[in-house]
């Protein structure tokens, strides 16, 4: 089931560096949520503060009502959180369904003497994993793939995998940072797709860091801008567009009193 986020007073300072003030939101469930903003907005900073790699100086983050600030990201992912990253975390000398499975390792019962022992449930249980493993690279068409090298991929299709593996933990909060970063324009549409596809069938919410404004506008409900740290609104990605304080933070005070 979709996990409802709520964000309040996330503060985050290294030092003296204040890297985000205050800044608070909500993303209902089954929502997809683009989260944008110029370099150096908090963009990143922020997702790694909900997903357990960064804790807060301040403030309340909670997933269905269960505070998760200073929770460890193996904890986050048992609650229902799964993430890509920027530059997908790949085992390079595995195979491509190797690299996917690897996702569904929260789902596995036991712990690690049963899986050592390679007791009945266990096996039947990777046996499910791996045939839900090739399920999905089939829905990225990366099915033909599945027991090539990572390394003999392109960039564009490490983004693939590395979603696929994020799926295979059946998340309820999927957070994706640049998903389309290195990617043609019909990768960029075929990830569109993708995402609205698994919205649906899989009934989970959606966190997008994205820098390609046509992505933003196709696939989001809604977006979050954010600008040194701060947010600076909060509507449609149309709304956004169109805001002149969102267009002086991307291209200057002289663009906004253009659009004035």
């Amino acid at each position: 089931m979709a996990a409802r986020l709520n964000l309040r007073e996330v503060t985050l300072h290294f030092g003296g560096v204040k890297v985000l003030e205050d800044v608070s939101f909500d993303v209902e469930p089954g929502v997809i949520l683009g989260l944008v903003g110029p370099n150096g907005a908090g963009k990143t900073s922020l997702f790694n503060c909900i997903s357990g790699h960064y804790r807060p100086t301040a403030g309340s983050i909670t997933i269905d009502g269960t505070e998760v600030v200073g929770l460890a990201p193996s904890r986050l992912a048992r609650l229902g959180l799964a993430r890509t990253f920027q530059h997908p975390a790949l085992h390079l000398d595995a195979t491509v369904l190797d690299n996917v499975v690897l996702g569904g390792h929260t789902r596995l019962p036991g712990g690690p003497v049963s899986w050592s022992l390679r007791l009945p449930h266990t096996v039947r249980a990777e046996r499910e994993i791996r045939a839900e493993a090739l399920a999905l690279l089939d829905r990225v068409r990366l099915r033909h793939a599945a027991e090539l090298p990572a390394d003999e991929l392109s960039h564009g299709l490490h983004k693939g995998i590395e979603l696929c593996r994020a799926l295979l933990s059946k998340p309820a909060l999927l957070l994706l940072d640049e998903p389309a970063a290195g990617l043609s324009h019909a990768e960029v549409e075929q990830l569109i797709a993708t995402v609205r596809r698994i919205r649906e069938e899989e009934d989970v919410t959606v966190v997008v860091v994205e820098h390609h404004m046509g992505l933003i506008s196709a696939l989001t409900d809604r977006v979050v801008v954010l600008d040194h740290g701060r947010k600076l609104m909060e509507g449609t990605a149309a709304q956004a567009q169109s805001d002149p304080r969102v267009i002086e933070a991307y291209l200057g005070k002289d663009a906004a009193d253009d659009v004035a």
